[in-house]
């Protein structure tokens, strides 16, 4: 691979990110997006790297660079968030950052450093919003494991539902149970703002982290620390905002919440302006109005902010396309009759347990996992069986099986046996 220059390394930089967790489609744009954030000998780097966590000791047997050029690297992909370092059993170990969450995040929420902010918010707009080919990728083939999931407002919630909520849905347990805290800038909204099409009065830094994900965005100046009591004080603000609030697709260790409005959130505008529901998973609950309390005033309609509430015919109530509620309970904290409440779905639904499961599970939906299972590129064996496993896991009925209730908690654990 070191042969390649130009844009024959940046085309294989952009494969590399294509086959992680979210899938990143190759166009000029694209091409643009990578030139403007990797030097070339970071490009190399990741293309050469493996493709799960590894030890700067694995690192160095996929990659033949000296130890001293080596950390260098990797200490300044880790500054601008295009790698992630993670720190377990005593030492880091370095991860390639996916596009979404990962690349366009981390750089719309840098605070240090040559920062060519303006000039990144129009190349990744052009990318994520002038044309569907990401959310097509990424949802268009009927994926259903999202990064991101929401989280419903308590004081949305019916009262015969609300005893039945679990702490892994609700934001103030989030918050009570984290070691470290830290807020950052909302990426998306920082995006909009270089654009010029923020309309919002929503504040920037509202991006909440925990824990492990906050040490690290702490550490390389993406967030910065806050006390419990302002934690609290920003989750109070979403709600008289009317935010949307989409924490980590996990049920333990949750990583993140973001607080997200529908006018510049580009998770939300993959459901609003592109037509894919499916870029967020919704919550366990949907919003149900009582047509006798119904004043028929439609505020709910202008509060929903994926525009999943349709004005009534002939004068009649409000209708929930229940097909793309969010389940955010956004609209009942604005009805002025208390007749819009978030009511338990039908069915419940399935969350990973943790990150791993949920990586596990997301490569699995976006047919990427044979790059997990063999992660090293620089073995010819490895390159073989991504290829004859890619093959047979893309296969509809063994997608299907592995993702569904019957197999798939076998398949986890015999996955996570292999892992530890």
């Amino acid at each position: 691979m070191g042969h390649l220059v130009g844009k024959d390394l940046y085309r294989s930089l952009g494969k590399k990110i294509d086959s992680l967790t979210a899938r990143a489609p190759w166009n000029d744009k694209l091409y643009a997006i990578l030139k403007e954030l990797y030097t070339p000998d970071e490009a190399e780097l990741i293309v050469k790297m493996p493709y799960g966590l590894s030890t700067l000791e694995r690192i160095e047997e996929s990659v033949p660079f000296d130890r001293a050029r080596l950390e260098h690297l990797l200490e300044g992909l880790c500054e601008k968030g295009l790698l992630l370092d993670v720190w377990a059993k005593g030492k880091y170990h370095y991860v390639i950052s996916p596009l979404i969450v990962g690349i366009f995040e981390f750089t719309m929420m840098r605070t240090r450093g040559e920062l060519n902010t303006k000039e990144w918010a129009r190349l990744f707009h052009a990318y994520l919003q002038d044309s569907a080919v990401f959310y097509r990728a990424n949802c268009g083939k009927g994926q259903t494991i999202s990064p991101l999931r929401t989280l419903p407002h308590e004081e949305a919630l019916d009262d015969s539902a609300h005893v039945e909520i679990l702490d892994y849905e609700k934001a103030g347990s989030i918050i009570e149970s984290a070691r470290k805290l830290a807020i950052g800038i909302c990426s998306c909204r920082h995006e909009k703002l270089h654009l010029g099409e923020k309309r919002c009065d929503i504040p920037l830094e509202t991006c909440s982290s925990f824990d492990g994900a906050a040490e690290t965005l702490i550490r390389h100046g993406m967030a910065k620390e806050v006390s419990r009591e302002e934690m609290r004080d920003n989750l109070a603000s979403s709600k008289e905002k009317g935010l949307v609030l989409c924490a980590d697709n996990v049920r333990n260790d949750v990583s993140f919440i973001c607080h997200c409005c529908g006018c510049c959130c580009n998770v939300l505008l993959g459901v609003s302006r592109f037509g894919y529901p499916n870029v967020v998973v919704t919550s366990n609950y949907i919003a149900r109005i009582d047509t006798d309390e119904c004043l028929k005033c439609g505020t709910c309609v202008d509060a929903c902010p994926v525009n999943a509430i349709n004005e009534g015919e002939n004068h009649d109530c409000p209708k929930v396309n229940e097909s793309i509620c969010l389940g955010c309970g956004v609209c009942a904290l604005r009805c002025q009759s208390d007749s819009l409440k978030l009511v338990r779905r039908d069915q419940r639904v399935y969350y990973p347990e943790d990150t791993f499961e949920r990586v596990i599970l997301q490569s699995l939906d976006q047919c990427t996992l044979q790059n997990l299972l063999f992660n090293d590129p620089s073995k010819i064996s490895h390159t073989f069986l991504r290829g004859f496993v890619g093959g047979f896991l893309k296969l509809p009925p063994i997608k299907r099986a592995l993702l569904g209730d019957r197999f798939r908690s076998r398949f986890l654990t015999t996955l996570r046996r292999s892992a530890s």
